[in-house]
């Protein structure tokens, strides 16, 4: 099958941080192009076993966002115990989760731009110690790439759309 919403790496290579932050906004925008053009009852279909959804994805890595650069990183308390279900209330539209997200992933480059560098330790401690922005953003593409594939084969699953 051909890839429908096929869209070429990122060749950022002007430094440590251009190439973190275009890879991590490259995975946001393969979990965003996933929800793009799909209805809402599409959105909510659970496909697969667990309680995952393209839309329960897109409220779990808002919640991914908001706790490993606005808490854990930044140390804003606000996001201390969010919650990174999959499961998407009835009373929250499709479109307020998808802009929830649009809004965490500013709010994340925020926290990023305001660090000064990458070597800048975390202001809550991962496993009992002070890690660094440098690991707070690989473990953020990882967790994002990896629910990226994951929408992409519900996305193949809802209406035949594939790509990254």
């Amino acid at each position: 099958m051909l890839e429908s919403q096929r869209e070429r790496v990122p060749l950022n290579d002007g430094g440590e941080l251009d190439t973190a932050l275009a890879f991590l906004s490259f995975a946001r925008s393969c979990v965003l192009k996933k929800v793009d053009g799909v209805d809402e009852e599409q959105l909510r279909r659970r496909l697969v076993v667990s309680d995952t959804t393209l839309l329960g994805l897109v409220q779990h890595l808002t919640d991914a966002e908001r706790y490993w650069f606005g808490y854990t990183l930044a140390g804003d308390p606000q996001y201390a115990d969010v919650g990174f279900s999959m499961l998407v209330a009835p009373d929250r539209s499709a479109d307020q989760v998808i802009a929830d997200y649009r809004a965490a992933i500013a709010e994340s480059d925020a926290h990023i731009r305001a660090a000064d560098g990458l070597d800048v330790r975390t202001s809550h401690p991962v496993a009992d110690e002070p890690l660094t922005l440098r690991w707070v953003l690989a473990h953020m593409t990882s967790e994002t790439v990896r629910h990226a594939g994951h929408a992409d084969i519900l996305r193949e699953l809802v209406d035949g759309v594939t790509g990254r």
